[in-house]
């Protein structure tokens, strides 16, 4: 495992520094450099480390998404709230409810089936959008409307509505009886517990902060330590309640920073200088994960139900803007913004085949060619539509 750990680092950095120099995002060379040495290609990387892959970018998520929390004021928050509300849950389910809908013209799929699909498909990938988020929050990209913090809130919700509703799905092909509009309405639920108990930690932390001198590093690794347990607690508990974890892990974040300011800018400092190691473990990781030879076989009908989907997100993108003070170049941004899929479908892609759908196959196809079609074409289309469609805030223009 060392040895493919030394190989993932030196490749990686190596991806991410050209694919920068060339005014490309670095991510995107690291998912190319995953495919490469994973084991549908070169096979480079040992077993034992693919068998821990979803635990490593696991943890990776949770650096990125509490280094997130750290860069969110309740100003910002407050200006976004009911918009992030609506972008969290409209596109989502317009693309899902799409998907699910034109699988059973384009496959042959049961409804059922094609909701399977369709909420594999329609989840967006935070791994992918939050970090350019906080990139064009430092640079104050967008943050005079709050875009970035708006984009950050609302694609962290998507996920739990996409995943509920692909478990409820699922749980209707296997016989469960299972009523996909209470699955829903407990998605409100899920959100509120994990919120609320990253606050409580985030709180708990802010005390014992001013009450013990504790250097920072060692703040980082208790953090860090809390919000690893609080999604093992989600895992453990998913059969009996359902909690949003990793809302639960921004939240801890976005406490520590109203409550302690200067904490929160030095955490977030140490914070950025973990995700350059974590963000090659997770991107890395993820390419490894894509079986090209799938992909391919998912064909143009699985070109065309992704891209249908895509233009029913965009859709409800629009739908939940409407009535805000966001021109039409920043919702084009919002809509591309909303299009990057990778670390979900990566995970949860093969579930329908291992449980023995019938079409678990054709689901896992267009899954796996979800991520090489709108992973890079997403990465590109945000770094490029920021430059032309947002303002930095202070200035005219980019």
């Amino acid at each position: 495992m060392a040895i493919s750990l030394a190989i993932m680092i030196l490749l990686g950095l190596l991806a991410n520094t050209l694919f920068t120099k060339f005014k490309m995002p670095g991510l995107l060379g690291m998912l190319i450099v995953g495919v490469m040495i994973g084991p549908y290609v070169l096979n480079w990387l040992d077993p034992s480390l693919l068998e821990v892959s979803t635990d490593f970018r696991q943890i990776a998520l949770i650096i990125i998404l509490l280094r997130a929390g750290l860069g969110i004021s309740r100003d910002a928050l407050n200006r976004v709230g009911s918009t992030a509300i609506k972008l969290s849950c409209i596109p989502g389910l317009m693309e899902g409810f799409t998907i699910a809908y034109i699988s059973t013209k384009v496959f042959g799929f049961s409804f059922i089936e094609g909701g399977i699909l369709g909420f594999i498909i329609a989840a967006v990938s935070p791994a992918v959008v939050v970090p350019q988020m906080l990139e064009y929050t430092e640079k104050r990209i967008g943050t005079n409307k709050a875009i970035p913090t708006l984009i950050l809130a609302g694609a962290s919700i998507d996920d739990v509505f996409a995943i509920t509703i692909f478990t409820a799905f699922l749980g209707l092909y296997s016989g469960s009886h299972m009523n996909i509009g209470v699955q829903i309405l407990k998605v409100p639920v899920s959100i509120i517990l994990g919120i609320a108990i990253g606050l409580v930690i985030g709180l708990m932390f802010v005390k014992i902060f001013k009450k013990y001198h504790i250097r920072d590093t060692k703040k980082v690794l208790f953090i860090l330590g809390a919000a690893i347990l609080l999604t093992a607690v989600e895992s453990v508990l998913k059969n009996t309640i359902e909690i949003a974890a990793l809302l639960g892990v921004m939240a801890v974040g976005f406490i520590i920073l109203e409550k302690s300011p200067a904490v929160a800018k030095r955490l977030a400092v140490k914070f950025n200088k973990i995700w350059i190691f974590a963000e090659i473990l997770l991107f890395v990781l993820v390419g490894a994960q894509v079986n090209i030879n799938v992909a391919f076989n998912a064909g143009l009908r699985g070109l065309v139900i992704i891209f249908v989907g895509l233009i029913a997100r965009s859709l409800g993108v629009v739908l939940s803007t409407l009535g805000t003070d966001l021109n039409w170049k920043e919702r084009l941004f919002c809509m591309i913004s909303y299009t990057p899929k990778a670390t979900v479908q990566a995970a949860i892609g093969a579930i329908p085949l291992s449980l023995g759908v019938k079409s678990g196959e054709v689901i896992l196809a267009v899954a796996v060619l979800s991520i090489l079609i709108t992973a890079p074409l997403g990465a590109i289309g945000i770094k490029a539509s920021a430059k032309r469609f947002l303002t930095v805030e202070g200035k005219d223009s980019l």
